[in-house]
C-alpha cells in the first residue's frame, strides 16, 4: 500500500497536468480516464444511452469527495463550489466558482443565469449537501437544486473498495485521496436514470422528495428525513462523547459497589449504581424508568441522551419539599404530553424584571444572569 501510494502520487501529478493542459473534449476524458485507472480509480457506467443530452441539471447522491470528478470523466459537467474559500484548491479540485457568497436564493439565480447559456456544460448538483457511505439511506434532499430548472436527470452512484471503507464520516478530502492511492483499486458505478420533469403546480420541496424516492429505490436504500445539519450535529456528539472521561466508547467501566449493595447480584449492582449516576444528573426522572433503559443500553451517556431527547417517555417526579436544587426541564415527550410544570429559574435575584435605564446597569445584570446560568449548569 505504501509503495502504491508513493508511486501514484507521482503519477497523479502528471494526471493533473494533463487534465489542465488538454481542452474539454472526448479525447481528454478518455486519456484522463485511462490514467486514472493506473491510479486505481475505475469508473463504470450502465446504459450511457439513457443520458439525455438536452438535460441541463444532473442530480446525484453524494458518496465521496470526488463524485463530481468521476462523473466528469464520463460527460462534461460543472459543480458549483458551495463550501470552502475560492482559490487554487477549489479550482484544482474541479469545482466551478460563481463568486456567490450569499444566500441560497442568490446561488439559484446565478445558476439560472448560467444554465440559460446553451454553450455552458450541464450542472451536477448534490442535494444531500454532505457525503455519506450510501449503504443505509439518503439524506433529505434540499429543494434549491430543483428550483434551477424544471427537468433534472438523476444519477445513482455506488462505490466499492476492498479492505478500507470508501467514505468515512468527518474525514477530509486529502485523507480520502491518500486512501484511494493506498488501496489496490476503487470502483465507481454510475447508473443513469431517465430524466424527471416537474409536474404542474408542483413545489420544489415535493419535486425534491419525489426524485429522492426514485434514487433511493434505484440504490436499494431508504429515503430518510435526516438533513446534512443532523449529520453535522451527530458528528459533534460523537466527538464530544469520545472526549468524556469514561472508558472507550463513551460508556463508563464497572462502577464502584456501595457497601449497602454487597448482597445483591453483580449485574443488579452495576445497573443500580449506573441508575444512581443518571439520577444525579436528571433528578426529575423516575428511577424505574432509568433502570429500564439502562437494562437495554448498558451505558450512562446513552441513557441520559435518550431521556433528554425524548426517546424514552416518562412522567416527571414532583420536586421534594425543602430541596433547593432547581428542577431541570423535562423531556420533549413529557412536555408534549402536557405534564411538565414550570421550570425553576436559576436565580431569582439575577433575573431582574426591570429594564435598567443605564447601559452599565444592563450589562451588569447580563453578567449576573450569565453567572447564575453557569452555577445552575454546574449544579
Amino acid at each position: 500500500g505504501l509503495c502504491l501510494l508513493v508511486l501514484r502520487l507521482f503519477i497523479g501529478v502528471h494526471v493533473f497536468l494533463v487534465s489542465c493542459a488538454l481542452p474539454d473534449s472526448v479525447l481528454r476524458r478518455f486519456i484522463v480516464r485511462v490514467m486514472c485507472s493506473v491510479l486505481g480509480l475505475f469508473v463504470r457506467q450502465n446504459d450511457p444511452r439513457l443520458r439525455d443530452a438536452s438535460v441541463r441539471v444532473y442530480i446525484a447522491n453524494h458518496v465521496t469527495q470526488f463524485d463530481h470528478n468521476v462523473i466528469n470523466l464520463l460527460t462534461s459537467c460543472n459543480t458549483p463550489a458551495l463550501n470552502g474559500a475560492p482559490g487554487f484548491i477549489c479550482w484544482s479540485r474541479g469545482f466551478m466558482e460563481l463568486g456567490v457568497t450569499g444566500s441560497r436564493a442568490e446561488l439559484v439565480d446565478s445558476l439560472k443565469v448560467y444554465s440559460s447559456h446553451r454553450g455552458n456544460p450541464p450542472l451536477l448538483l448534490f442535494p444531500e449537501e454532505a457525503a455519506t457511505n450510501g449503504r443505509a439511506g439518503l439524506l433529505r434532499f434540499s429543494s434549491w437544486p430543483f428550483s434551477v430548472l424544471d427537468v433534472v436527470q438523476p444519477v445513482a452512484l455506488q462505490v466499492q473498495r476492498p479492505l478500507i471503507t470508501a467514505s468515512v464520516a468527518d474525514s477530509s478530502w486529502v485523507t480520502e485521496l491518500l486512501w484511494t492511492f493506498f488501496v489496490p483499486f476503487t470502483v465507481y458505478q454510475v447508473r443513469w436514470m431517465p430524466s424527471v420533469p416537474r409536474r404542474a403546480e408542483e413545489l420544489s420541496e415535493d419535486f425534491a422528495l419525489r426524485v429522492q424516492e426514485l434514487l433511493a429505490v434505484e440504490l436499494g436504500v431508504v429515503s430518510t428525513r435526516l438533513t446534512a445539519a443532523d449529520r453535522t450535529e451527530h458528528m459533534k456528539r460523537l466527538r464530544h462523547t469520545s472526549l468524556l472521561p469514561f472508558a472507550p466508547g463513551g460508556c463508563p467501566g464497572p462502577p464502584r459497589v456501595a457497601p449497602s449493595l454487597a448482597g445483591v447480584a453483580p449485574e443488579d449492582v452495576r445497573v443500580t449504581a449506573m441508575a444512581q449516576r443518571v439520577k444525579e444528573v436528571l433528578p426529575h426522572v423516575p428511577l424505574e424508568v432509568i433502570r429500564t433503559d439502562l437494562a437495554q443500553t448498558r451505558c450512562v451517556d446513552t441513557t441520559i441522551a435518550n431521556l433528554l431527547e425524548g426517546r424514552v417517555p416518562f412522567f416527571p417526579e414532583s420536586e421534594e419539599a425543602g430541596t433547593d436544587v432547581p428542577a431541570p426541564a423535562a423531556s420533549p415527550a413529557a412536555a408534549a404530553a402536557g405534564t411538565q410544570g414550570s421550570v425553576a429559574v436559576p436565580s431569582a435575584k439575577a433575573a431582574t424584571k426591570l429594564f435598567a435605564r443605564s447601559p452599565v446597569e444592563r450589562h451588569l445584570s447580563l453578567q449576573e444572569r450569565k453567572r447564575a446560568l453557569y452555577d445552575y449548569a454546574r449544579r
